[in-house]
């Protein structure tokens, strides 16, 4: 009895024990004796579409564009464009903010959303895809009539806006104290800003900072005077001569080893439309897009 039970088991062993090479592709054999079910390997996410400049587009087609103060100029030129090449389109830009813009967008109230800041691992879950579209710097700005003519290092800078740092004395400057004009919690540039310069740390709140009601550039600006000092997209105050960028470790915004980078985007929904399609597709064959 004894030989026979041993090879009994021994022909299922060999024989008729479940091989796991033989598991049917995609899946793992579960073990003699295991109650589990096969276990499906996880499936990739779906590519990206790939856009790509049409040929044509619709008369009537109208895109609608809301988000980044830092994305204006950019909007601008691609409208103009986009209208100018496709006769009968309209592009409808505006800029609240990319955090209002990427809300507008999954209420279904505009088309593309344009963003100073990456999507958050919920917007992604939401079905939002973000595109880049260009490299920019956020620099520090003071206004033209402002007596501190000196770079600062980031230390000096991250201070500052921490509320650290609130004389001008205590950077070289004059004996005045610093006023830190702050954009809204809002704003992508507020955020991608705090990051960078505060690896996220909080901006300071004492009587030195004002905080704008709206995310808006101009107002910031005007608002420096001769001791303020903000941040701003580099695009946007490059030619002004009201204000003055101020160098951080002795580079200027225009070195590409300047700190304070970041990335712009186009965000849509998944599935994309075809006029979401078109306008991206235009916006990617651009020169520096």
């Amino acid at each position: 009895m004894i030989v026979l039970a041993l090879l009994g088991a021994g022909y299922w062993y060999f024989v008729k024990r479940p091989n796991p090479a033989t598991a049917p592709t995609g899946q793992i054999a579960p073990t003699a004796g295991s109650n589990s079910a096969p276990v499906a390997p996880q499936s990739a996410p779906a590519p990206d579409p790939s856009f790509s400049p049409p040929a044509t587009v619709p008369s009537g087609t109208n895109i609608r564009i809301n988000g980044s103060t830092s994305m204006v100029e950019i909007n601008q030129r691609l409208k103009q464009g986009f209208e100018q090449q496709y006769p009968g389109t309209t592009v409808t830009t505006n800029a609240t903010g990319s955090d209002l813009g990427i809300e507008e967008l999954m209420a279904g109230r505009i088309d593309i959303a344009a963003s100073s800041r990456p999507l958050t691992s919920q917007e992604q879950d939401q079905g939002l895809v973000a595109v880049p579209s260009i490299k920019d710097a956020i620099t520090v700005v003071v206004g033209d009539r402002n007596p501190f003519r000196k770079g600062l290092t980031q230390e000096q800078v991250e201070k500052i806006f921490k509320g650290q740092i609130t004389n001008w004395s205590e950077v070289s400057g004059s004996q005045s104290p610093i006023r830190v004009i702050n954009r809204p919690p809002e704003s992508g540039t507020r955020q991608i800003f705090q990051k960078l310069v505060l690896e996220e740390g909080k901006f300071g709140s004492s009587s030195n900072f004002t905080t704008l009601p709206r995310d808006a550039t101009t107002p910031m600006l005007q608002a420096l005077n001769q001791d303020g000092i903000g941040y701003a997209t580099y695009s946007q105050v490059a030619d002004q001569r009201t204000v003055r960028a101020v160098g951080v470790d002795g580079l200027t915004p225009e070195a590409e080893n300047y700190p304070y980078q970041r990335t712009l985007y186009y965000i849509y929904k998944q599935p994309p439309t075809e006029a979401v399609k078109a306008f991206l597709g235009y916006a990617s064959s651009m020169p520096g897009n």
